[in-house]
């Protein structure tokens, strides 16, 4: 039995132990679910788990009631990913992971459970495999295990019913063929390139001439495949895309070098055409590669539970898949539940959150007889509803509704590349006939084929395609170790064209779960302050454990008596006074007119003593991010909350900015669509679902995470919320990295044009043009690399 010690910190999860600890073996703990846990650790020998970093253990879990509907065998079959009858296996979402200690005890579940064989953990992803045996033991069980160790895992509705994604590995595979076969041919060349006359190695030059023609062979034909390909489809579509003078000149180098070979003329450009097929593969790789462990994809699926509990005629309780429910069930929704389906209250009182939702962070109070709506989640105590739809047709749902979320922004938008490249082909396809018409007349057919071969080698715009996945996937890589998270290379571009910045309020420019509170009124005695405090401590509504961890209090009171109204109040007695807390009307006041601003009202023994009133506080940097943003940037501001802060707000950023209140999740997809019918290019900064079809509107979608690993809506980029005072600096990144793009676009321009002139003049060897080709491409490459380190530097010096 614990003993109760002065104020410590926890020595299982680092939590302070506000009213004092629990002492065993001599160890402080801040509950008795702490306490339990460091209890099974050491009966397992698992006390490394605290010495590998200190304090790093999680809360556990108390009510393991709500895993109930694991043991449904339809859910359960849905979430496996292996049965075999006897041995399972499960990869769950661990949010709460965040150090080496978490994957430490994780990846030793078989010490506290004998059924577990084998867990592996993905640290990135946050997410655990475990495989474990079926015997008196199920994935039910398993969950608890985890939860009961503070590492509750994430399930929700969109884990059910959807097949894995296969991996596309094909571009690893094109890009170790074309590498592997780079080397050889480089290897076996070195002889043709010093022109050595040794005895042997002119006796065996043709067997290394087919050497290298052999390795040739499945790069052209299949490392270089999908440059064909699309070469193809663009001239069947009459679309002169970048690929087909790509596509001629992997051609003519293959052409003209078979050629020379079979007819002994020379060892031909393989190369030159295995280096240029590997440079460009590497340039996609470049560009398709992104932080995967990111969900960018997302709809309602993500957030809703993956079960409820409803209540069968005979009033027993059984949980059912979400998706099961129909119009006419009555559910059971309890403490800190998210509504997933519309309804109408039958029993109890709710005190709703909608934030998730409209944006709106005060709780929404409602009675028996009202409409409840998906999204909500219920603050305190529990109530009985009636479902009047199925999910798939609930109020939250028809955010996903909306033909905005069938858009492609990344067709819509015309890449830099795309638009030069018709103009380039068109003009390298011109000067190749005509130079080879001319020289096939004056000089005879060899020379004509000398200079077309030497036309389409030397404007093979290689460096033209490489300049932009290389620009753009460093960038990628320098703005992800900075903590904004750009989904792929065109949302980048799209980023470097903006005009107008639409923000949202409520999480976004506030921080979540923190208040600047402000007191009016008599001022309370110490007594009545210790009253307070000892009430406050019984509540689990967030403001009350807002305004309990401010108050600084003598000690805490024992009550005699306690009573909770849900969404109304707290009344207390101890020592022969009361208290109440709470709303106006419950503390015996008129119900106030204006709603401007979050007030706790406090009265003692009948007299009203005051109000606590709670104002949003604002992100560090907020006022100087705004400032110089409007330099450059068109601003708007929407919240679905009411304008309570609006004469703040105004003092805060920048004058002239919209700032449009109580705003829905519909009426923000229409401001930005009415800004885009202007020609407005338009970023949307938000953080909650409700911000889904806004982002999907908007050419750039940005959501800010206080952890980019959970509940992050569909968007194109995530952003961390301690990076969010460098959001000017990422912007200035990518309209940095579009410069670096043109003017490696100029060098190629400038390359092309020189090697021209010779080419078509008949004054360049089709070798020396297959020498100077991929040095072309290295020099772009290498400046595209050096230049976005050069303007990363300011953030990196930040991170």
């Amino acid at each position: 039995m614990g003993t109760v010690q002065d104020a410590t910190r926890c020595y299982h999860c680092g939590d302070p132990c506000e009213e004092g600890s629990l002492l065993f073996d001599d160890k402080d703990f801040c509950c008795a679910g702490c306490q339990t846990v460091y209890e099974i650790f050491s009966a397992q020998g698992l006390d490394n788990y605290y010495t590998i970093q200190q304090a790093a253990g999680s809360q556990p879990t108390a009510d393991l009631h709500k895993f109930d509907y694991l043991a449904e065998p339809q859910i359960e079959k849905d979430l496996l990913e292996f049965d075999d009858g006897g041995l399972q296996r499960v990869r769950l979402s661990i949010p709460g992971m965040h150090c080496s200690s978490c994957i430490w005890v994780l990846e030793n579940l078989s010490k506290l459970s004998p059924s577990v064989r084998f867990a592996l953990v993905d640290f990135p992803k946050k997410s655990v495999v475990i495989t474990y045996s079926t015997q008196d033991f199920s994935l039910k069980d398993l969950v608890c295990l985890l939860a009961r160790i503070g590492y509750e895992p994430y399930i929700s509705l969109e884990s059910l019913g959807k097949e894995k994604k296969k991996v596309d590995r094909s571009l690893w595979y094109e890009l170790g063929v074309a590498g592997f076969a780079f080397g050889n041919v480089m290897l076996l060349s070195f002889p043709e390139y010093f022109e050595v006359e040794e005895f042997w190695l002119d006796q065996y030059k043709p067997y290394f001439r087919g050497l290298m023609l052999a390795f040739s062979l499945p790069v052209v034909f299949f490392a270089a495949r999908s440059y064909f390909k699309s070469a193809w489809k663009g001239l069947r579509s009459r679309i002169l895309n970048i690929d087909v003078p790509i596509a001629l000149g992997i051609s003519a180098l293959f052409i003209r070098s078979v050629a020379d070979v079979l007819l002994n003329q020379g060892p031909g450009f393989f190369d030159s055409l295995t280096g240029l097929v590997f440079f460009l593969l590497l340039g996609r790789f470049f560009q398709q590669k992104t932080y995967a462990y990111l969900s960018f994809e997302r709809d309602y699926t993500s957030y809703f539970p993956i079960a409820v509990t409803r209540i069968k005629e005979d009033g027993e309780e059984e949980s059912v898949p979400v998706n099961q429910v129909v119009a006419g069930d009555r559910i059971l929704i309890r403490n800190n539940e998210l509504i997933p389906i519309d309804g109408v209250l039958l029993k109890g009182t709710a005190s709703l959150d909608y934030s998730f939702v409209t944006g709106e962070s005060d709780p929404v109070l409602k009675d028996a007889g009202d409409l409840v709506f998906a999204g909500g989640k219920q603050l305190s105590g529990l109530f009985t509803m009636e479902a009047l739809k199925s999910v798939s047709q609930s109020h939250l749902t028809q955010l996903w509704g909306n033909a905005i979320f069938s858009k492609d922004k990344s067709t819509a938008f015309q890449l830099l590349t795309d638009r030069i490249s018709k103009y380039f082909t068109l003009a390298v396809l011109s000067i190749a006939l005509v130079a080879a018409s001319y020289w096939t007349f004056s000089s005879g057919w060899v020379m004509g084929l000398n200079v077309l071969t030497a036309v389409l080698i030397i404007a093979c715009p290689c460096a033209l395609a490489l300049a932009a996945p290389f620009t753009w996937g460093n960038v990628l890589r320098i703005l992800g170790r900075a903590g904004f998270y750009v989904k792929n290379t065109n949302a980048l571009e799209r980023m470097a064209r903006l005009d107008h910045l639409v923000f949202d309020k409520t999480g976004t420019l506030t921080v979540q779960n923190k208040h600047q509170v402000q007191y009016e009124g008599e001022d309370l005695s110490s007594a009545e302050t210790d009253l307070l405090k000892s009430t406050l401590r019984a509540s689990n509504h967030p403001l009350s454990r807002s305004l309990y961890s401010l108050l600084q209090a003598n000690g805490i009171l024992p009550l005699d008596s306690f009573e909770e109204e849900v969404g109304k109040g707290l009344f207390a007695e101890a020592e022969g006074h009361h208290l109440r807390v709470g709303s106006a009307e419950f503390v015996g006041l008129d119900k106030e007119e204006s709603a401007q601003s979050t007030a706790v009202h406090v009265a003692t023994d009948q007299v009203y003593k005051g109000r606590y009133l709670f104002e949003n506080q604002y992100r560090e940097g907020l006022q100087e991010l705004f400032k110089a943003l409007n330099s450059r940037y068109d601003l708007s501001l929407l919240s679905g909350d009411h304008a309570g802060e609006k004469e703040r707000l105004e003092q805060l950023l920048p004058k002239g900015i919209s700032l449009l209140f109580e705003q829905k999740p519909e009426d923000k997809l229409r401001f930005i669509e009415l800004l885009q019918r202007q020609e407005k290019r338009v970023m949307m900064v938000g953080d909650g679902l409700n911000d889904a079809g806004a982002f999907a509107q908007s050419d750039v979608g940005v959501a800010v995470a206080e952890d980019v690993n959970v509940f992050s809506p569909a968007c194109d980029a995530i952003l961390d919320a301690k990076r969010f005072d460098s959001l000017k600096d990422f912007l200035d990144l990518s309209q940095q990295g579009m410069k670096v793009i043109r003017r490696s676009f100029l060098f190629s321009l400038f390359y092309n044009l020189i090697g021209l002139y010779f080419a078509v003049t008949g004054q360049l060897e089709p070798v020396i043009a297959a020498i100077l080709m991929p040095l072309s491409s290295i020099s772009v490459v290498v400046f595209a690399t050096i230049s976005t380190n050069y303007y990363g530097r300011k953030i990196n010096s930040k991170s």
